[in-house]
């Protein structure tokens, strides 16, 4: 997926770095992320999550929050108020650039800085928390054996996830004044929370909180037996997965495609999400592509040869379809099942190719409806006839070229 890295300016005059990961073709949505405490836009949860998304074609702005990865600022100097205002200026950046998020994401204490920026975000419709805590204060227990030399010094450094950081006085009072239940109950927005039960960093109370706080439309999802920064792949795509699916009803429709507009084009890029992944675009249509774990791959959707099949049964259950309606035929439904093998030519006596291995579709079809003998006869006579069925028994010409 193609990813644009740039600046925008902080409301305290910061350089703030960016990255826009976006989808092959024009994107279905933008979403605005927010990465949790002390992490950064390239950790692993905000980049997979990202990249899964822009699979499902969903673009994702994500960024260093002031102080951390490659923004500019002191983390010292910021608090949770500033981490919101950075989270409205990427917003303002990403109207002013391209579109106006209409998806906001937060995991863990971002979670709780999107659930407080979500009211001065106008163009979201949807808002998703992951492992949030439902007070900011949540994040002092971090380091909660120095809070009384913060107190006492103004400023201390402290050692989170292995690294230092300096934690300040101005830092404990503003996230003390916080009343995040209180935006949380004004949210007028769809909400989604997705929590782990086991989550040993932020409890699952704190999702309980969120979502009894929130006023519908609002759904709660349980990511059972991921930890606190989804550090699994699989969990990482999983969230994605649920996020695009229940967003979209929230989204408004695609505009279709007018009659007589050139034809789409199918575009097939990696994710870089596992060793087969891919995506494929197709006007406002997304689908993913991969192979089964026994041959290296994850399994995260239909393999090519999956593909096509399910062209090949499409198009022979639509030529069905329209052959009965114009016919008038009682044909209720049609069910077709294929699968695909190898076969040593030798043992097919209808086929050219004598020697080596041959290529087959089995294809079953089922018909329901009150439909005598003939009619059967006639239908399945037309499912030959279906365009993708001529094309797959005709000569085929590919031309590759590379791109320039």
């Amino acid at each position: 997926m193609p990813t644009e890295r740039f600046q925008f300016t902080s409301e305290g005059g910061h350089q703030l770095a960016a990255a826009l990961d976006l989808p092959e073709g024009t994107p279905m949505a933008y979403a605005l992320f927010a990465h949790c405490f002390t992490c950064g836009k390239d950790g692993l949860a905000a980049k997979r999550i990202a990249l899964a998304l822009t699979a499902k074609g969903i673009a994702v702005l994500r960024f260093d929050f002031t102080g951390l990865g490659s923004s500019e600022g002191e983390f010292a100097n910021s608090t949770f108020s500033s981490n919101v205002a950075d989270l409205v200026r990427a917003a303002d950046h990403l109207r002013e650039t391209r579109q106006g998020p209409a998806i906001l994401i937060g995991h863990s204490l971002g979670g709780a800085a999107i659930l407080a920026a979500a009211g001065r975000i106008p163009d979201a419709k949807a808002v998703v928390t992951i492992a949030a805590p439902s007070d900011p204060v949540h994040v002092t227990g971090l380091f909660k054996d120095r809070i009384e030399d913060i107190r006492q010094h103004g400023q201390v450094e402290v050692q989170l996830a292995g690294r230092p950081f300096h934690i300040s006085n101005e830092f404990l009072d503003d996230i003390a004044e916080q009343s995040l239940m209180a935006q949380a109950t004004k949210l007028h927005k769809a909400l989604l929370v997705m929590h782990s039960p086991t989550d040993d960093t932020v409890g699952i109370d704190n999702a309980t909180h969120i979502f009894v706080a929130a006023k519908h439309p609002k759904s709660f999802v349980s990511l059972a037996g991921a930890d606190h920064l989804l550090s699994n792949k699989r969990d990482a795509s999983y969230v994605a997965g649920v996020i695009a699916a229940w967003a979209e009803r929230y989204l408004g429709p695609v505009q279709p495609v007018a009659p007589g507009d050139a034809p789409r084009k199918v575009v097939v890029a990696e994710t870089s999400n596992g060793k087969f992944q891919q995506t494929i675009s197709l006007g406002p249509h997304r689908l993913v592509a991969d192979e089964p774990v026994a041959v290296g791959g994850d399994d995260t959707g239909p393999g090519p040869y999956d593909l096509v099949l399910a062209g090949l049964g499409a198009c022979t259950a639509m030529t069905m379809r329209m052959y009965a309606e114009r016919k008038s035929l009682p044909l209720e439904r049609v069910t077709v099942t294929l699968d695909h093998r190898k076969i040593h030519a030798e043992d097919c006596a209808e086929c050219e190719t004598r020697v080596g291995m041959l290529d087959q579709f089995d294809r079953i079809i089922s018909m329901e409806g009150a439909l005598d003998a003939g009619q059967r006869k006639k239908l399945m006579e037309i499912a030959d006839k279906c365009p993708v069925h001529r094309t797959l028994t005709s000569e085929i010409r590919i031309v590759t070229s590379a791109a320039d």
